[in-house]
């Protein structure tokens, strides 16, 4: 069967793990660990994208993002090259790390944010990493201790989360371990980890329900929501394909999206592919950028080779875009 593609949008939540290839260890030692979350602290910083929840285990990692300037599949990208590199070189190995591809849930963020908080900061208490609460409290590899202010990372989003518990920050940090340590005796959530269906019915218990009622619901692997979320989401992907499927069936392709900008702003075609800070370069760039991205589908790394910039570039760029085009009103059409 076909591997389906990834959905995403911009403020879109999603529950990542990524595995060791055959299982195997991505970390051998707290130095392993702290190259990954100074590497995962810069690319979210860069992409602005915000993350909920994380903790580092020994052959696998999880991850709660809100996609930011970047698609997740790029944030990804970086991340896990990233630390295969590092660390081939610092252990002396070859060959790949992870498995070829990591999970990546999109959640329904009203009714699984906190549920997915909870789940991803008890992971190491589950896996015997730590004995007891007071240790996970300490641990320094997962997002829990950073929301009760035990340690300090920039890069993860501890006050949207407090914010569920209390506008106090010394209460809501009291309240929010309490909904931590009350999820401990719940154990496995097929709701959260099963498969599509389990999860949009909330359980192998309410699927056995549904099936003897002859109820049908919408539910998809890639997603974690009711039915009316996961039809929602489903259109909206289906819209966007739709929209980029035409475009390129009417031959549109990055060359006319630069004829397209040169028109709009009143420059040479090809001074956008020149390098240089110029604003009106800046602006029509920016403008390329976005609608070759968002629009026609194509990858930041792609146009990091056309423009002969880096892909961190092509995302501030698309941003940038994003902004020209809801102020000043321009289609790509």
């Amino acid at each position: 069967m076909p591997r389906q593609s990834r959905i995403d949008t911009t403020g879109a939540l999603h529950h990542i793990i990524a595995r060791g290839i055959e299982r195997r260890k991505i970390f051998e030692d707290d130095q392993d660990r702290y190259d990954f979350m100074k590497n995962l602290g810069l690319i979210l910083k860069q992409t602005e994208t915000a993350c909920f929840a994380w903790s580092l285990m020994s052959n696998h990692f999880h991850l709660l993002l809100r996609t930011g300037l970047s698609p997740i599949a790029t944030v990804m990208r970086r991340l896990l090259s990233g630390h295969a590199i590092r660390y081939n070189r610092r252990h002396q190995r070859r060959g790949h790390l992870f498995q070829n591809r990591y999970k990546s849930i999109l959640c329904q963020e009203e009714r699984y944010l906190l549920e997915l908080v909870r789940y991803i900061h008890l992971n190491p208490f589950r896996a015997k990493l730590v004995a007891d609460m007071r240790q996970l409290d300490r641990y320094p590899f997962s997002g829990h201790g950073v929301i009760l202010g035990k340690h300090e990372q920039h890069w993860q989003n501890v006050e949207e989360v407090l914010l569920h518990f209390g506008k106090r920050i010394a209460s809501a940090r009291q309240r929010y371990r309490g909904f931590i340590i009350a999820g401990i005796d719940e154990g496995r959530r097929d709701d959260l980890t099963g498969g599509g269906l389990i999860r949009s019915a909330g359980g192998w218990s309410a699927v056995r329900d549904l099936r003897v009622s002859k109820v049908h619901i919408k539910s998809d692997e890639r997603i974690l929501g009711e039915s009316d979320f996961v039809s929602e989401v489903l259109d909206k992907s289906l819209e966007s394909f739709d929209k980029r499927y035409e475009l390129k069936s009417r031959g549109v392709d990055v060359d006319f999206i630069a004829k397209r900008v040169s028109i709009l702003l009143n420059i040479p075609e090809e001074n956008i592919w020149c390098e240089g800070k110029m604003k009106e370069l800046v602006r029509a760039r920016s403008l390329l950028c976005f609608w070759a991205v968002r629009e026609l589908g194509m990858s930041m790394a792609a146009m990091a080779r056309r423009l002969n910039i880096s892909i961190v570039a092509v995302s501030k760029s698309v941003a940038r875009g994003a902004e020209i085009v809801k102020k000043d009103g321009f289609t790509l059409a």
